[in-house]
């Protein structure tokens, strides 16, 4: 199943390390991958594939979402489908 990863905070050194090496610590496998820094802010949305992972969507993303808060960061993680429909016009 593919879902979408989007990372949003401050920046700072090893955000790209931290979030894709957790990832695949999880099984999760990154497909695309874009980031930018808008000023001092870091933004990076991730297609995943996490067919390989062990763990249910609800409870990657809820590790994301925790993981996120020990670094500093707005970590989210959402399949696909549903992120697709939050962002249609």
């Amino acid at each position: 199943m593919r879902a979408v990863v989007t990372v949003v905070g401050k920046d700072k050194t090893g955000i790209i390390a931290k979030v894709s090496t957790f990832l695949a610590e999880k099984g999760v496998n990154i497909l695309d991958i874009s980031q930018t820094i808008l000023q001092e802010y870091f933004t990076m949305i991730m297609l995943v594939d996490t067919s390989g992972a062990e763990e249910e969507l609800s409870v990657l993303a809820a590790e994301c979402a925790e993981m996120g808060k020990n670094i500093g960061m707005s970590i989210h993680l959402q399949h696909e489908e549903i992120f697709n429909a939050m962002h249609r016009i």
